[in-house]
């Protein structure tokens, strides 16, 4: 099966096949090898970008938030061609749906052994011991179709939040672009607001939040296995969430 698609930032085309290997899963990119791990996270601008030497690859995590919903720690090479994983539809449900047919794979949950939290400003992310896993996302926007709002995984089932899209702001929309960001993006590929409403219509009541646990759960992927602890991440972002994902790899 290949996947086709443009990059959210780049705007450019890539592909992406999935074969069935012994060994962790990996990226074939360029010709070489790129593990999925927190310590080869370059860049953390608006997306996680994994590199190493020369090799980058760009806006990795809703693929790997579906690969930490279906458990998919072995037995997988993710060829890639072209600079970004494709943005698809800025979920991670054909993400989800095209790893169905691959087992999960991988080590038994590791215990979350004390207390780890990562703050900046008014934002934090935390991992603290626990008898299973469990997740608690908050976020704090002063837009009138967003405000305060939570998601719990349990109750909400991981996989319920792979249908939720990435989201951003009209009013950003030049700004990012000066910066050489969001080339791709489109309304089939994001949930846009306006200063006082939606743009496009959302899937769920609260996507906003579940898609920022969606990118939780990717960027955790890349502590290198399953943890077992309750996780927690206020007003989070790509560059916390990373940073807990080291503390946990180490």
């Amino acid at each position: 099966m290949t996947i086709r698609g443009i990059g959210l930032h780049s705007g450019e085309p890539s592909k992406v096949r999935f074969h069935p290997a012994e060994g962790p899963v990996r990226f074939w990119l360029g010709g070489l090898e790129l593990r999925p791990l927190a310590s080869l996270v370059v860049d953390t601008m608006r997306c996680t970008v994994l590199g190493q030497g020369h090799l980058r690859l760009m806006t990795v995590e809703h693929l790997l938030a579906a690969l930490y919903i279906r458990g998919i720690w072995e037995g997988l090479v993710i060829e890639v061609i072209g600079p970004e994983i494709p943005i698809l539809d800025g979920s991670a449900q054909e993400w989800l749906a095209a790893l169905q047919g691959f087992p999960s794979r991988g080590p038994q949950l590791e215990p979350v052994k004390g207390t780890i939290r990562v703050e900046e400003g008014r934002s934090s992310v935390l991992a603290q011991p626990a008898e299973a896993f469990s997740l608690t996302v908050t976020i704090l926007f002063p837009h009138p179709k967003i405000g305060y709002q939570q998601v719990q995984c349990p109750p909400t089932h991981l996989e319920a939040l792979a249908s939720a899209r990435t989201f951003g702001f009209l009013h950003e929309v030049e700004a990012m672009r000066a910066q050489g960001l969001i080339k791709g993006a489109a309304l089939e590929n994001a949930l846009v607001f306006s200063e006082q409403g939606f743009v496009n219509t959302p899937r769920m009541l609260h996507e906003p939040v579940w898609h920022k646990a969606l990118d939780f759960l990717g960027d955790l992927y890349l502590a290198g296995r399953p943890y077992r602890g309750h996780f927690l991440a206020h007003r989070g972002s790509h560059r916390l969430h990373v940073e807990l994902a080291k503390l946990l790899q180490t």
